[in-house]
């Protein structure tokens, strides 16, 4: 079902005017719903992608309060994070497990992730005191940027060994189209464009084998993946990990400026949300 833009803007100016809570819009049918209807919906699920903008703290702290309510819903999580790579598991489990003092895990936190540590430090916290695994997905950071500028084909034997097996980054037409609408606001244009896609295929795929990897070896436990919007998108992430496994299923929150590249439809997220 489509959303038209206009329709979405007025309901979320008249929500925010009147009573300043949080806003969620049930994609589907284009209904308002409240934060503790959109939990019972997707508690069931094996995963729920929370997409960002990452210099919002707003996101973040909804990121955080989505995570909380599964938990106290008494639902086993597990935290899938963009901002860390896989080769970063180890020290992960250990901040996780109380082993590793905050100090020391900040440094492996900027070694990943260039964000000023407040943005996710209350997320990586909760997880912590609770025992609650946190999975890193991504990819080297140098081998990302070197195919956004030169493409996959120009990555050199040893680096394409440090990336998941059989990681293709073929791109069609279609594809490209959802990467220029997610991205609109930094997609490079014409030849850097089909490069800037390829690394975004790299990060989806690569992340989507690292989601399924978990959720086959622990079936006990959801996960929620932290991710931005443009990965988290139903056309990102989520297309990987159906393409491997579709019985995994899972729910897309995307953040309401989502709805500022145009309209919104099923194929894009189940949930649009707005913090005031």
């Amino acid at each position: 079902m489509v959303v038209p833009l206009a329709v979405l803007a007025a309901v979320i100016l008249l929500a925010v005017a009147s009573r300043g809570h949080d806003l969620i819009v049930r994609v589907k049918d284009n209904r308002e719903i409240p934060f503790h209807e959109m939990v019972r919906e997707i508690k069931a699920a094996r995963l729920v992608y929370v997409g960002e903008i990452h210099d919002v703290q707003a996101d973040h702290d909804f990121q955080l309060r989505v995570i909380r309510a599964l938990a106290e819903a008494g639902v086993p999580l597990a935290i899938g994070m963009e901002m860390f790579t896989a080769e970063s598991q180890e020290a992960l489990d250990r901040w996780t497990a109380g082993a590793l003092a905050e100090k020391e895990f900040r440094e492996v936190y900027y070694r990943n992730w260039q964000m000023p540590w407040h943005f996710y430090g209350a997320i990586l916290c909760y997880a912590r005191e609770k025992r609650i695994p946190v999975v890193g997905l991504n990819i080297p950071r140098e081998i990302a940027r070197k195919v956004a500028r030169h493409g996959f084909a120009s990555l050199a034997p040893e680096e394409k060994a440090r990336l998941v097996p059989n990681v293709t980054c073929d791109v069609n037409s279609a594809y490209m189209e959802m990467v220029r609408r997610a991205y609109a606001d930094h997609a490079p244009e014409k030849d850097l464009f089909r490069n800037f896609c390829e690394a975004q295929q790299l990060w989806n795929k690569s992340m989507a084998f690292h989601i399924v990897r978990f959720a086959r070896r622990n079936p006990g436990r959801t996960m929620v993946v932290i991710t931005g919007a443009g990965h988290a998108i139903r056309g990102g992430i989520p297309a990987e990990v159906a393409g491997d496994d579709p019985a995994l299923g899972g729910w897309v929150i995307l953040p309401d400026s989502r709805a500022h590249r145009g309209e919104v439809t099923v194929a894009d997220a189940d949930y649009l949300w707005l913090t005031h």
